[in-house]
């Protein structure tokens, strides 16, 4: 890309100035002079930019037209999008200073060319900036996103505590009074058994998709995800997938995931309709019970983690009741550029 911006500056200065008439030696060491050493800006911003600004005053001052300052205003670009703000204030009043000078030397008064060099200089600074915008707020998301997954690995070690001492409390109260019930009350004692291992059973399931969420699970683990919940699912993807950043193939595994696991616990449901859907800048994931629906329930830390996830990736979230009854979540993902 270095070499493709400078050979472009290059062109851009050399070829109008050399159409015009034959040069000395001298006028095109300094055309040369005003454009190839952006090559080096972006490690050496500061002494490129004056060196390229300095040749280009020259030139102006000489009277040799038509001059492209295209070096100058890639400087502009590196500084505005790169520089920090001292070195960004001091180039602006350089660069103010002397495109004046080269204008007012020479008896320029064309006040088109005032209005073009503006207008140039405006735009190679703005576009800076908004590079140095974009690149503070990815760093932002980033951020937000690592501390949602911290705050999301802290959330599932609770939630596995909470399993493992809930469960296996249940079945040593029971494993305890299965022998005596042996004895007096044989019929019980058979229910007793059953309820230890659907209790193990119901544990191990719950296990299984908090686990999933601590290891960089993506989509292409969703269908394994969906087999493990011991409902009758139905899994439809439309459209073609395409390659996702990391964090948005965490943030859908996450949404699934989680969704999932309320059904499991609060719905009451038998069946769930989970739906991939990629377009050309999103995907988009419905998932849908049957169960009893979010009437009288609060947003529990499972919602919330799951919406600060989203949030943090720059997508978007809704839950609320389905279109037949059930509980939906419905999350949207920016997958950014095809």
């Amino acid at each position: 890309m270095d070499w493709l911006v400078t050979g472009v500056a290059v062109v851009a200065t050399v070829v109008p100035v050399a159409l015009t008439e034959p040069l000395a030696w001298w006028a095109v060491a300094l055309v040369v002079l005003a454009s190839a050493p952006v090559l080096w800006l972006r490690r050496w911003p500061v002494p490129v930019g004056a060196l390229v600004g300095i040749a280009v005053s020259v030139l102006a001052i000489l009277h040799l037209p038509p001059l492209v300052p295209a070096g100058p205003l890639v400087a502009v670009y590196e500084i505005a999008a790169n520089g920090t703000r001292l070195v960004r204030l001091v180039s602006v009043a350089v660069t103010l200073v002397g495109t004046l000078t080269s204008l007012v030397l020479p008896g320029e008064h064309d006040t088109e060319t005032y209005r073009y060099l503006a207008a140039a200089y405006v735009a190679a600074y703005a576009l800076g900036t908004s590079t140095r915008a974009r690149r503070a707020q990815a760093v932002v998301v980033e951020e937000r996103a690592r501390a949602a997954a911290a705050a999301e690995r802290a959330r599932i070690a609770r939630e596995l505590h909470d399993i493992v001492t809930h469960s296996v409390g249940m079945m040593i109260v029971q494993a305890e009074a299965g022998p005596l019930l042996v004895r007096a009350e044989p019929g019980r004692a058979e229910a007793v058994f059953d309820t230890i291992a659907d209790t193990g059973r119901a544990a191990v399931v719950q296990l299984r998709q908090s686990v999933g969420a601590l290891r960089s699970a993506g989509v292409a683990d969703i269908p394994a995800l969906v087999d493990g919940t011991g409902l009758v699912v139905d899994l439809a993807c439309d459209g073609a997938p395409r390659p996702v950043p990391p964090e948005v193939d965490v943030t859908a595994y996450r949404v699934v995931q989680e969704s999932l696991t309320n059904t499991v616990r609060h719905a009451g449901a038998t069946a769930v309709r989970v739906r991939l859907g990629w377009t050309e800048h999103a995907l988009d994931i419905d998932v849908i019970d049957n169960g009893r629906g979010p009437a009288g329930t609060r947003p529990g830390f499972g919602l919330i983690g799951m919406r600060e996830r989203v949030t943090a990736c720059g997508g978007t979230l809704a839950t609320g009741p389905g279109p037949e009854g059930g509980f939906a979540v419905r999350a949207s993902l920016p997958l950014g550029r095809p």
